[in-house]
């Protein structure tokens, strides 16, 4: 990890973020998405305050130094393992706490965290001030724009200046309801209308907070057209994992105006010695590669590319050579 008294300009790299995402937003799959991009802010998957408090805090937060700025978000409805859990953050050298308050898996709801939290804004604001006690660190809130039958007019506002009282002063909002009951957390990321423009007016309502959007963000264009209209950040989800290269290798330039422009190919060859390192402690290849495959979207010999890591990396045998030779199916079709 790196050296703890440094400090990160979280403020500034969150002009662009990659969500946290259950499954997919591993030290392994953030590694790689900082070789892309040296600015944009990276988050973890959601870990659970007593998963933290009570159970293996050094596996659970586990990163290497590279991936500053990079922030924890945590999951949970009880202001004093919150704390506890937010002091192990610390400690453990992360740039940032974030609160979840818009996951609306069932597991989520009945741990009374994530999206449930929306109904509950004075706890949230009870939770997020034992964190700040607990931390020199910025202590931020991912949420939604409300819940079921809420309206998202009166309730997000509302939420928005209980919580920020409390002293937040940065949150970011996925402009999309989450119906707890009826939609499955997969539904939750699609059917519910976005609300961009509810988003946008929060800008104008609340001057003094810094609001990012979350939300249906599939490419840089229209992460410049947000910044552009006042919002302070975009949060990119699903797109910067599937198709990584063209949300994160002209973010550096395009977004925070950094002569910095990493190909594709180059981003495969700088993994080598990381994953070279994984293998060598006893890990395995296709735990990397899996967030890899999406590198190459629609140039020649990308499907084999895919193909070629998803049917060798899993074999107890597989090393970094494998990639190298995935990788050739792409390299080769572009020198023809």
């Amino acid at each position: 990890m790196a050296d703890k008294d440094k400090k990160y300009n979280v403020l500034n790299a969150s002009r662009l973020s990659v969500a946290p995402m259950m499954d997919w937003t591993d030290r392994h799959c953030r590694y790689f998405h900082r070789l892309m991009s040296r600015d944009a802010l990276l988050y973890t998957e959601m870990v659970t305050a007593p998963a933290l408090v009570h159970g293996d805090a050094a596996r659970l937060l586990a990163f290497d130094a590279a991936e500053h700025p990079v922030a924890l978000q945590l999951g949970g409805s009880d202001p004093s393992l919150l704390a506890q859990a937010t002091r192990i953050a610390t400690e453990a050298g992360y740039d940032e706490v974030n609160l979840n308050c818009g996951c609306p898996s069932d597991r989520v709801q009945s741990g009374r965290f994530g999206a449930i939290l929306m109904t509950e804004p004075d706890l949230v604001a009870a939770c997020v001030r034992a964190m700040q006690d607990a931390t020199d660190l910025p202590v931020t809130v991912k949420c939604r724009i409300g819940v079921d039958d809420q309206d998202p007019t009166t309730v997000l506002p509302d939420f928005l200046q209980r919580v920020s009282d409390a002293g937040v002063a940065r949150f970011t909002i996925h402009a999309r309801k989450a119906w707890l009951q009826g939609l499955s957390p997969k539904e939750n990321r699609d059917i519910p209308p976005l609300d961009y423009d509810l988003v946008l007016a929060m800008r104008d309502r609340f001057p003094d907070l810094h609001l990012s959007i979350n939300g249906g963000v599939n490419s840089l264009d229209t992460v410049q057209d947000f910044l552009d209209r006042g919002l302070d950040g975009v949060m990119v989800g699903r797109a910067a994992y599937h198709d990584p290269a063209t949300i994160l290798l002209d973010a550096d330039a395009r977004t925070f105006g950094r002569d910095h422009a990493p190909t594709a190919e180059g981003t495969v060859h700088a993994m080598i010695p990381y994953i070279d390192a994984h293998l060598a402690q006893g890990g395995r290849l296709h735990q990397i590669t899996r967030h890899m495959l999406g590198l190459f979207p629609g140039r020649p010999g990308a499907r084999m590319w895919r193909r070629h890591l998803s049917e060798n990396a899993p074999k107890d045998d597989a090393t970094s050579q494998t990639v190298l030779d995935a990788l050739q199916f792409v390299t080769q079709v572009a020198a023809q």
